[in-house]
């Protein structure tokens, strides 16, 4: 599972252009299921067929960055942000291209408490504008430049949102012996702009019912936004965040399965933020949705921490719902 977990988080997936990660996830599963194939809006879908109930798992396989606005005349990058970004965790830090140019990012003189977007560069090396060129053009992405570490229990990396998602959902189509539903497992693209490619899958797919598998936040360090999800917990049930409602019957349903198989759980409210089951909810006449979280420090920065207990017990709660009968949808 670790080895699984550092391919995948050390590749390089900005949002909308993901195909390194899911080619990789392709190899892990294409010969555990019926069907494997990539849309138009660059969502790996594979489907393992029943005649029982449509469920839909989704885990996004994008990550944040940042894009290339602005190249000045002594070969410094301007840029702005793809997803969701704190501008303090990024000071120092490198950042990668697809090509392999790295790059250090730097700031304009000024207090921290002024930085804004427009004050950071990106610092590839270079010392005039063609240069720079050479090496990198407007409109190039790029993503955190970190590397796997593995602390025991606990992992670090950078893109564990969602590539965590991805190796539970992974993990669990490895182990599932098998299930009576139409089993969709959506490897989807462009979640931290929006929700996109969930929300096109689903359209295609038309479940009745949809889960979403994504990071959550915790309130287990130092002086923490009060939540009460912590690191080593179990799985998150989502009950609420921006994006969605859980469905009281999709919401029951994952508590039943886990107190009936000791799967350890919490439940999760999630003030600000959201998941594909925003989009899957949505979709066409609305299917009932759920999230099941892992929960994870440091979203969103260089250095997210998640715990292999907790990804286990996602894995364990995946199963369970694919061998439910799932009668009450």
């Amino acid at each position: 599972m670790k080895n699984l977990i550092k391919d995948l988080v050390e590749s390089y997936g900005p949002t909308g252009f993901e195909t390194e990660v899911t080619n990789k996830i392709r190899t892990y599963i294409a010969d555990k299921v019926d069907e494997c194939y990539v849309d138009a809006l660059g969502n790996l879908i594979a489907r393992k067929k029943g005649s029982g109930k449509k469920v839909m798992f989704s885990a996004h396989a994008d990550e944040i960055g940042v894009i290339v606005t602005y190249i000045d005349d002594d070969g410094f990058l301007r840029f702005s942000n793809v997803g969701g970004l704190n501008l303090l965790t990024l000071l120092g830090g490198r950042v990668r291209f697809a090509n392999g140019v790295i790059g250090v990012i730097g700031k304009e003189k000024g207090e921290l408490k002024d930085l804004t977007l427009d004050k950071l560069f990106i610092d590839i090396g270079a010392a005039t504008k063609d240069e720079a060129q050479k090496k990198v053009s407007i409109g190039d992405f790029a993503v955190f430049h970190r590397e796997f570490a593995d602390l025991g229990q606990r992992l670090v990396a950078k893109s564990m949102d969602d590539r965590i998602g991805c190796a539970v959902l992974v993990e669990a189509i490895r182990r599932l012996d098998h299930s009576d539903h139409d089993l969709y497992f959506v490897f989807s693209a462009q979640e931290e702009v929006g929700l996109r490619g969930a929300r096109t899958a689903a359209y295609s797919i038309d479940p009745d019912l949809g889960i979403a598998i994504d990071v959550t936040r915790t309130g287990d360090t130092p002086e923490a936004p009060r939540m009460d999800v912590s690191l080593g917990k179990g799985a998150a049930i989502k009950v609420k965040d921006s994006s969605v409602i859980a469905h009281p019957k999709v919401k029951n349903l994952m508590v039943r399965l886990a107190e009936a198989d000791q799967i350890k759980y919490q439940l999760e409210v999630l003030e600000a933020g959201g998941t594909d089951a925003g989009a899957i909810h949505l979709t066409k006449s609305g299917v009932p949705s759920g999230t099941i979280s892992i929960p994870c420090r440091y979203v969103h920065s260089p250095s997210e921490m998640v715990d292999l207990d907790d990804v286990e017990n996602c894995v364990k709660l995946i199963l369970a719902i694919c061998r439910d009968s799932l009668d009450e949808f």
